[in-house]
């Protein structure tokens, strides 16, 4: 099973439509908090906040030269996400081939 914290951080970060949105940004390159903010409307001091976040969750990083702040993707970032994801659908894949197996197994009804 996974641990928890570490998902749960990563479902927060995601949870914002304006997180979605810069990490959608971020999957096309490196990116600044000027350049972020802008398309989602924000102040800097609102997409910082909302970096920290994606940063927190693991998603991002970011690097400081001078005074200009840029974001990434984490390559992996969304690694945890997957692999809780492939868990929930080996259950689901289970649970389905279950019932498939019972009602196999199961006597058929006359057609009258």
């Amino acid at each position: 099973m996974q641990e928890a914290q570490p998902l749960d951080r990563l479902f927060l970060a995601l949870a914002d439509p304006g997180r979605r949105g810069m990490v959608e940004q971020l999957s096309r390159g490196p990116a600044t908090v000027k350049e972020l903010a802008g398309p989602a409307n924000m102040r800097l001091p609102s997409a910082l906040k909302h970096l920290k976040v994606l940063e927190e969750g693991g998603m991002v990083v970011s690097r400081k030269v001078g005074r200009t702040r840029t974001y990434a993707m984490r390559p992996q970032a969304l690694a945890p996400m997957r692999a809780w994801m492939r868990e929930r659908e080996a259950a689901l894949n289970a649970a389905f081939d279950r019932l498939a197996q019972a009602m196999a197994a199961m006597p058929e009804e006359d057609e009258r």
